[in-house]
């Protein structure tokens, strides 16, 4: 099985950080390569930014089609370019909401969001209406720390636990979902940290539920509905 991330993001500076995060939820026996884009945006924290990065996306799927992948992860929690994708490729494309929000909604009734910025919580929102689950989600909270600034560690663990914690504690959430793809390597410590103090709640990490559902999905031989997702008509486009 060969699994492309795309990280939708211009710049080299991320893609050894996720290839290592992937590589830990990848089972042995997928390949997996990470690629950036050529065009777009340093990190994707509002509407204006995805807008700019679809099209670097996009080719990159182009790209993916060509060389024959099984399967495709858009490395963003804001799933940038999923569904102009899945009409472009005959293999399963998934951002990060998707699958862990639908992954969340099995583990308990209301679900919490923890992200970066306010500037992203209108895109959730939007995604969680077009999704029809917006019923299900309790709260969306932020850390205020944007995502390039989430490799301070400890500050980035810190301000989770104080948001998810009071969601907890107020009835509105009884799963968490790790609203960044950038959240890596802290959901099961997050998780223990809870229960220790008394929230023994789920926390789901959107890299690793994008990682094990995009595996099923190869596995089960699903690619995208063509009623759905249909291929775009030819026509003349100026890219």
């Amino acid at each position: 099985m060969h699994i492309r991330v795309v990280v939708p993001a211009i710049g080299e500076t991320l893609i050894e950080h996720v290839r290592s995060e992937v590589a830990g939820w990848a089972a042995l026996d997928t390949k997996v390569d990470v690629v950036s884009l050529t065009r777009g945006t340093a990190s994707i924290e509002s509407e204006y930014d995805e807008a700019l990065a679809a099209p670097g996306i996009l080719d990159r799927i182009e790209e993916a089609a060509s060389d024959g992948v099984d399967g495709v992860f858009i490395t963003c929690f804001g799933d940038p370019a999923v569904h102009a994708a899945r009409e472009i490729i005959n293999a399963p494309v998934v951002g990060g909401f998707e699958p862990a929000m639908l992954m969340a909604l099995s583990l308990g009734e209301n679900v919490g969001i923890v992200t970066v910025l306010p500037n992203v919580v209108p895109m959730l929102n939007s995604l969680a209406r077009r999704y029809t689950i917006e019923r299900r989600i309790g709260t969306i909270r932020v850390i205020d720390l944007p995502v390039l600034s989430l490799v301070d560690r400890v500050a980035m663990l810190d301000r989770l636990f104080e948001q998810a914690s009071d969601a907890v504690a107020k009835g509105e959430a009884d799963v968490i979902v790790l609203g960044c793809t950038g959240m890596v390597g802290v959901a099961a410590e997050l998780q223990d940290r809870l229960a220790a103090n008394g929230r023994a709640v789920p926390v789901v990490d959107p890299t690793g539920a994008a990682i094990t559902w995009l595996e099923s999905s190869v596995r089960l031989g699903l690619t995208p509905s063509r009623t759905t997702y249909m291929p775009p008509p030819a026509k003349d486009r100026c890219v």
